[in-house]
């Protein structure tokens, strides 16, 4: 059995990425800062005087051209690690992301492989306003050609690079800055948790039960995971079970897991930091509804999420629209209260 260590989320995902660049010279990383300054999240702190400056690449400022290097070099046999710092600058190169790297397999009729890993950091809580604060990881679960890989803690993050590093399709890896574990911003400290020293993988589309319940699911991911298992606790007060689901990938997605759990508790909460309208919570609301031959729920589906707002900059602002803590206790208390109305007798 490997010896265990606690480390961050930052520090376990640059350990992964070590350990496949040395047991593999086709893996390289490129990116804005990623090189002498670890990357500004810290994902590939250490990298480069391990490696050199052929392998972790600092880039120019353009996205576009350093995307649509990495999908170039995987076309011809190497495993690139591109590093677009803020999710929320996917605008400047999404025809690279979109029409390139999710679809030119397709396109060439399987022929060719696209082993990139697209790192990305998401989400909000540190006052960084509109245009550094969003999660987005709908916009690309919505469109095929990507997987999607969204972890909540320093476990997790390792095994799921790994394994994203080892796939031969285009993965897009997405890191909350909040549960990072970096020493210049608070961070949720459950995040951070015993990792193995060596290599292993964790396989896409399987969730985890990150706690086991008998009255509410919550179905979340990413920092929203620690959020829901604090309220978790807050609720036992109350004599509230509260299971919680961590999807750890939205594509694939763990549609059983959810079920499963559903079918148990008969109540559910899908909680998100991303924008309510048109995103993960409705996709899970509606993969229940589609199953209500099998499920029986007790509540209406309840979404907590961001409401279709920018994020703001003001600090208590940015509070108010990103779900916390005492949303979600709040949100499973309605739960509990809350009944299925039954058709009326005609």
């Amino acid at each position: 059995m490997s010896n265990t260590r606690k480390l961050t989320m930052a520090q376990a995902i640059a350990e992964g990425i070590g350990q496949e660049m040395q047991s593999d010279d086709t893996v390289f990383v490129m990116g804005e800062d990623i090189g002498r300054y670890g990357g500004i999240f810290g994902a590939t702190g250490g990298l480069l005087d391990r490696f050199g400056p052929d392998r972790i690449m600092d880039t120019p400022i353009s996205e576009t051209a350093f995307i649509g290097t990495a999908t170039g070099a995987a076309a011809a046999g190497l495993r690139p690690i591109a590093e677009l710092m803020f999710v929320d600058f996917f605008g400047v190169c999404m025809d690279q992301i979109y029409n390139h790297l999710a679809k030119n397999t397709y396109m060439a009729g399987g022929h060719i492989k696209l082993p990139v890993v697209l790192t990305t950091a998401i989400g909000g809580g540190y006052n960084d306003a509109a245009q550094h604060s969003q999660c987005l990881y709908a916009t690309f679960a919505h469109m095929p050609g990507l997987k999607v890989v969204v972890p909540s803690n320093a476990y997790d993050a390792k095994g799921l690079m790994i394994q994203a590093i080892r796939d031969d399709n285009p993965v897009l890896f997405m890191y909350h800055k909040g549960i990072m574990g970096l020493p210049w911003m608070a961070y949720f400290e459950g995040s951070s948790n015993e990792v193995p020293e060596a290599a292993y993988t964790i396989p896409f589309g399987q969730a985890r039960v990150a706690r086991e319940g008998s009255d509410v699911t919550i179905v979340t991911l990413s920092q929203m995971v620690q959020k829901a298992l604090l309220a978790a606790e807050e609720l036992v007060a109350e004599r509230i079970s509260v299971e919680v689901i961590d999807l750890r990938t939205l594509v694939p997605l763990d549609r059983e897991a959810v079920l499963r759990s559903v079918r148990k508790t008969g109540r559910l909460l899908v909680a998100d930091e991303d924008y309510l309208g048109f995103g993960l919570t409705g996709e899970i609301a509606a993969i229940v509804a589609e199953h209500l031959d099998t499920v029986q729920l007790k509540a209406p589906v309840k979404r907590v999420a961001v409401p279709n707002v920018p994020i703001p900059y003001s600090r208590p602002l940015e509070r108010f629209v990103i779900p916390q803590v005492d949303s979600l206790v709040a949100a499973v208390r309605g739960l509990m209260t809350a009944s299925v109305r039954q058709p009326e007798e005609v």
